[in-house]
């Protein structure tokens, strides 16, 4: 684990916060395929702050114009947009933060930022800016390309275009410019669902109409064989973190939401790799960070190309930023937090704490 630290000022802030519990909304749900991920990481961070004395929790689930708040075992209020609180046995409710676990629209692509920028209400991940870039996958990795980070070759296909396009053929068009195999997905979405890895031509144009079906932009990716690794990180006003990294091996043919949610894939943190490697990705995690802008904790993926048993060096190439990662009990995260000797819990309550 890196860190970096200046001052430390978190365990004042909490004894503050003892004297008035600070009402947090965790904020679930959203419009995509991840749904139901998202409820899972609100009770994986329901679960991690009940420890923290000083807060109470509530969870709001969005979809679509359907915004409640949990008030009961199966009890519901209705969320006025207006200022974000509701009423619940005559009494009026507002928060005091909110912390973002919608994987997808409108919580990971800048949407639901710009509502609480306008209302004034501060929460736990990037702003609007950060947030839609790092949500288009495409833009992000092209603009991280401009500050020297290796990302694989990719063919942007807007579904506005194609339609224009009719019927003619693209799938030898991509082929010539990611080769075979290659990755076909959506751009604009979680990366669990509408995911082909694509072995010949004619599995091309089927994999792109899959993959439309959950947005209207698509990625094809070129291939790239390796480690696959991932590493988490935060920074509050006081210090930089970057959690021990994560080595994710799969049978699978590619991280899948089988391997992800379903237990097919074996999670290995502190990654197998050596230290040299360990600390380059933590350092650029950090500088991914700062680039973009981040707040909160972010989850930086990438692939170590190159083999070492030829005297090959291994080579760090991006595969994607998420700027809501996911929080279950058995999420990256939380793995890497325990592995680095820390309380998910305390570590929630410094990026909340953070903002005040």
């Amino acid at each position: 684990m890196q860190i970096c630290k200046k001052k430390s000022n978190f365990a004042s802030k909490i004894d503050l916060t003892h004297k008035m519990k600070r009402n947090i909304a965790i904020i679930a749900g959203g419009d995509s395929s991840e749904y139901e991920v998202s409820l899972r990481s609100a009770a994986g961070i329901e679960s991690f702050l009940a420890d923290q004395q000083q807060y109470t929790t509530t969870i709001v689930l969005l979809r679509g114009n359907d915004w409640k708040a949990k008030v009961g075992e199966n009890e519901w209020a209705e969320i006025d947009k207006n200022d974000f609180s509701y009423i619940y046995n005559g009494q009026k409710h507002t928060f005091d933060f909110a912390y973002i676990t919608i994987h997808g629209t409108p919580g990971e692509n800048g949407v639901l930022q710009g509502y609480l920028d306008m209302i004034g209400l501060p929460y736990s991940c990037c702003g609007v800016l950060a947030a839609a870039m790092t949500f288009n996958k495409y833009t992000c990795n092209h603009y991280l390309k401009g500050f020297g980070i290796k990302v694989a070759e990719s063919v942007l296909l807007r579904k506005e275009a194609m339609r224009r396009l009719g019927d003619e053929a693209i799938g030898e068009d991509i082929v010539a410019q990611v080769g075979l195999p290659c990755f076909i997905k959506t751009n604009v979405g979680g990366s669990s669902f509408g995911v082909t890895k694509v072995k010949t031509l004619e599995e091309v144009e089927p994999a792109i109409k899959k993959a439309f079906a959950e947005g209207d932009e698509v990625i094809c990716e070129a291939f790239m064989k390796g480690i696959e690794i991932t590493c988490g990180a935060y920074k509050t006003k006081d210090k930089a973190v970057a959690f021990p990294i994560t080595e994710v091996v799969t049978s699978n043919e590619f991280f899948d939401y089988d391997a992800k949610y379903n237990g097919q894939v074996d999670e290995i943190t502190p990654a197998r790799i050596p230290d040299e490697v360990r600390d380059k990705v933590q350092a650029m995690t950090l500088k991914i960070y700062d680039i973009l802008g981040c707040k909160g904790i972010i989850r930086v993926d990438y692939i170590l190309t190159g083999d070492e048993a030829k005297g090959e060096r291994l080579e760090i190439n991006l595969l994607e930023v998420n700027t809501t990662p996911g929080m279950t009990a058995t999420s990256f995260i939380p793995q890497q937090v325990r592995a680095a000797g820390l309380n998910i819990g305390e570590v929630l309550s410094e990026i909340v704490e953070d903002n005040f």
